[in-house]
This record gives structure tokens, sequence and C-alpha cells, in this order.
């Protein structure tokens, strides 16, 4: 039975990150959390040369996703896409594994994914 993947990326996303990555020339994107504002955790995103020995590396819509080992409990079921306003466009989240956000949006309580 093939193991559920870690993460997902929306189709939106997928575009964004490939234009990004494309005008870098080379990398990837890695994702995890952080502890960090009036909710406990900040999700993060950078760009690396190659992931970490214990990272989880997802592939979805094209783009290869890292995903910082520390943070994959947090992440399990996840969907990263690109959400475009009138007065921002920035990637978010939908985390199954969140329980709580703060007023601004910018930090969020996370659990870990429970296992099945």
């Amino acid at each position: 039975m093939a193991s559920k993947q870690a993460l997902t990326i929306s189709d939106k996303a997928a575009e964004r990150v490939k234009d990004i990555m494309a005008s870098r020339g080379a990398g990837y994107l890695r994702v995890g959390v952080k502890k960090g504002g009036c909710a406990g955790m900040e999700y993060v995103m950078d760009y690396v040369e190659a992931p970490e020995p214990m990272d989880e590396v997802v592939e979805d819509k094209g783009v290869t996703i890292v995903v910082d080992a520390t943070s994959l409990l947090f992440l399990l079921g996840s969907e990263i896409d690109w959400d475009v306003t009138p007065i921002s466009s920035k990637f978010v989240f939908r985390n199954p594994n969140e329980t709580d956000a703060c007023g601004c949006g910018e930090s969020v309580t996370l659990v870990p994914a429970q296992s099945s």
C-alpha cells in the first residue's frame, strides 16, 4: 500500500513556484514551521540548494517541495495555495492540524498530526 503524500500544492501555487524557481535558476522550495507570533507558530518558506538528510521530499504538479523534518507532523495533510486579493498576493497553507490563528493571520496554533 502506498503511503499518503505529506502535503500537496494547488495548481496556482505550483505555477507560482515554477516561475520563482525558474528565475532563481535552480534549487528547491523548503517549507516548515517555527515558534513565533502571538498564536505560537509561523509557517516558513525558503529556497535551498539541496534537501537535508532527514527532510521529506514531495513532488506534486511538477514542483519539488522539501519539508523540514522537524515540521513534518505539523504539516501532514496540508495544501499550499497561492492567494491573490486586491491588496496582496501570498502563499497560504490550508492545514488540517491548525487549531487557531491570530487576528492578523501571520501565526497559527498547530497540533501534530495523529497517526491512524
